[in-house]
């Protein structure tokens, strides 16, 4: 699994505009903009912001003041990471989502008592499932 070590986007000074994440992302920032265009249809808002503790820019993506996504810049992907509390575990793994999907969820380590579902954008492909967790993630109280 990877490590914080991975982000990329670790000068506070530079801003991860536009060119600076199609730099990181390359191929996948097509992926990364259809996932903002996701998160517009669901009224949600993000923002990128550096984080000291991490020595790295996350966007923080939320629904009015909960927080839904957490996104990092990885080399050629964007990683998306929706986090459940544990008792949500079996309404995640009941969603009509890929097995792949599942088996990757169920075999992450929990952080502390929440679950995170970890999603590498690379391909659109992925977001469908990525839509279905994050739909219940907003659904969920």
């Amino acid at each position: 699994m990877d490590t914080i070590n991975n982000i990329e986007l670790r000068d506070e000074s530079v801003f991860p505009d536009e060119t600076v994440l199609r730099n990181a992302l390359g191929q996948s920032y097509e992926a990364y903009r259809e996932a903002l265009n996701l998160f517009q249809r669901e009224q949600l808002n993000y923002e990128w912001r550096y984080y000291k503790d991490g020595k790295a820019w996350l966007c923080k993506v939320q629904k009015k003041n909960k927080t839904i996504v957490w996104m990092s810049a990885r080399k050629g992907y964007m990683q998306a990471t929706v986090y459940f509390p544990l008792k949500y575990l079996d309404a995640v793994l009941a969603l009509d989502i890929s097995d792949n999907t599942k088996e990757k969820i169920v075999n992450t380590k929990n952080v502390g008592k929440s679950k995170p579902c970890i999603f590498e954008i690379r391909t659109k492909e992925i977001l469908v499932d990525f839509e279905k967790v994050m739909k219940l993630k907003i659904a969920s109280k």
